[in-house]
């Protein structure tokens, strides 16, 4: 069994808006397992990429993750401090946008964009002080963190309460407002309990933190000193060296020899701009940038859009993380470049044993790139199954939908539309929310929400068409012809 790398448990995302309450993440469940690519696909509005945008921490002010958590490494990324997620963010989880124009700043030169992140980074001795004191300072931030969470969650209960009750008219409010009063008063006893408990687990903590830090400061102090005493004595032996040169060519040997003692020396306390620079080259070469020193120097606007999602994916590299997640990496650019993204990402996913989240809204893409499909719709994921079971036996209304609304050149049936449009989801459809543009819907759909079925140990849909007593139903006939010719291919491959 592969190693699990990320795992997302019942996540559920509301944002605040003007008109109300809308859910976009409702009970999303899914794993990531070590050098899979796991693709997410769906409609626009779905829920895909606020799902990506809460793994790697950049929701927008106005969303309330109301339940849920994110695993990676024994935390919940839900739930950790923002100096934990600096150290996550870019290092282990990296992201490609979908549009690379507005993902580079058009004013800055490329190979600066590329360096960014490294030169922010390039204070060895910082580094070295920040990990010798991370575990402390993780188990400290977050410790805060979650009491903040839990007092963030109050607070909004206790508004959501003085607002309901502002909403009565006077001869309600004066029935109620002792009830009112005292489930406030409640939650306010409740806030003082969190505060106190907080205040007994945090205060080990930060002291252990103090003492951490003092070693740490000590530890780097040493290092720095034995680097400089190394150097010092190389020099000295170098110098003596020098003294003992007769020709010239001994003599240029030896200053080559001092210059490369002085930069080795720097070298271990910090990377400094021609080492940033010598690794961004490297990586523009690995996602085929031709003539890497010529454009290092160019501007976005200077690229073609093929060339500014490379760079954009050579940014995400920099860092060497372990998870990369792929927001719509190809919607903006044509479909010859297209191709070539898709496997330059592949390419590299293989080299350095990446696991890849691929959002997309194209079953053409999540063809040649997913070992294992999550299809959402309304903020759900409808069905979850291995790329083979999504293509050749799909279950869910849904993606029988998207599978017939993708051209190809043999396909003799005309293409199904999907017909209608998602729903709001300030008002979310009771039962199933595809049942209003789905020609398979039943009674039940509009009254009952459909769990999931187990079609195999790896593949489910939540469709009631799966129910037992539910009536026996074919898929439409241009899916029917795909699979057959899909599978008739595949065979001859294998």
């Amino acid at each position: 069994m592969p190693e699990k790398i990320l795992s997302v448990n019942n996540l559920v995302i509301n944002f605040k808006t003007d008109n109300g309450i809308l859910k976009a993440v409702r009970d999303v469940s899914f794993d990531l397992y070590k050098g899979e690519t796991l693709c997410i696909v769906g409609e626009s509005g779905s829920g895909k990429s606020v799902t990506s945008k809460a793994i790697m921490g950049i929701l927008a002010n106005n969303a309330i993750i109301e339940g849920g958590e994110i695993m990676y490494q024994g935390e919940n990324l839900l739930e950790v401090s923002e100096e934990e997620f600096h150290k996550i963010r870019g290092h282990k989880i990296g992201m490609i946008f979908q549009d690379p124009l507005s993902s580079l700043n058009p004013i800055v030169r490329i190979g600066k964009q590329i360096t960014e992140a490294t030169l922010i980074n390039s204070n060895k001795l910082k580094l070295m002080y920040e990990d010798l004191i991370s575990n402390d300072l993780v188990a400290y931030k977050n410790t805060i963190a979650k009491k903040k969470i839990q007092l963030n969650n109050i607070n909004n209960n206790i508004n959501s309460l003085k607002k309901e009750f502002s909403s009565f008219d006077s001869s309600k409010k004066s029935s109620l407002k002792q009830e009112y009063a005292d489930k406030i008063q409640k939650l306010n006893e409740d806030k003082e309990k969190i505060k106190k408990e907080f205040s007994i687990k945090i205060k080990p903590l930060l002291e252990k933190l103090n003492k951490s830090k003092k070693v740490a400061k000590q530890k780097v102090k040493e290092y720095k000193l034995s680097v400089l005493s190394e150097k010092k004595k190389l020099l000295n032996e170098n110098s003596i060296i020098l003294t003992r040169c007769i020709t010239k060519k001994e003599k240029n040997e030896a200053l080559k020899q001092r210059k490369q003692i002085k930069q080795d020396c720097i070298n271990k306390l910090k990377i400094t701009k021609a080492e940033a620079k010598k690794r961004a080259l490297e990586i523009m070469r690995e996602v085929g940038i031709p003539q890497p020193e010529k454009r290092f120097k160019q501007y976005p606007f200077e690229f073609s859009g093929g060339m500014r999602q490379r760079i954009v994916i050579a940014i995400a590299l920099t860092e060497t993380p372990e998870i990369l997640i792929c927001d719509e990496p190809t919607t903006a650019l044509d479909v010859t470049i297209q191709a070539q993204i898709l496997e330059l990402i592949k390419k590299i996913q293989k080299d350095r044993k990446l696991s890849c989240i691929f959002i997309t809204h194209d079953l053409g893409v999540v063809a040649n790139m997913a070992d294992r499909v999550a299809v959402m719709y309304a903020g759900k994921i409808v069905e979850y199954g291995t790329a083979k079971e999504i293509f050749f036996e799909p279950k869910h209304p849904y993606t029988w939908a998207l599978l017939s609304s993708i051209p190809d050149v043999d396909s003799k049936e005309r293409l199904e539309t999907i017909p209608g449009t998602p729903p709001n989801m300030i008002y979310p459809p009771k039962g199933d929310a595809f049942a209003l543009r789905s020609k398979y819907a039943m009674q039940i759909d509009f009254e009952e929400e459909p769990p999931f079925f187990k079609i195999s140990d790896t593949h489910y849909a939540a469709t009631w068409l799966l129910h037992p007593d539910a009536p026996k139903v074919k898929m439409p006939k241009i899916v029917e012809e795909r699979i057959k010719k899909s599978l008739k291919d595949y065979k001859k491959e294998v």
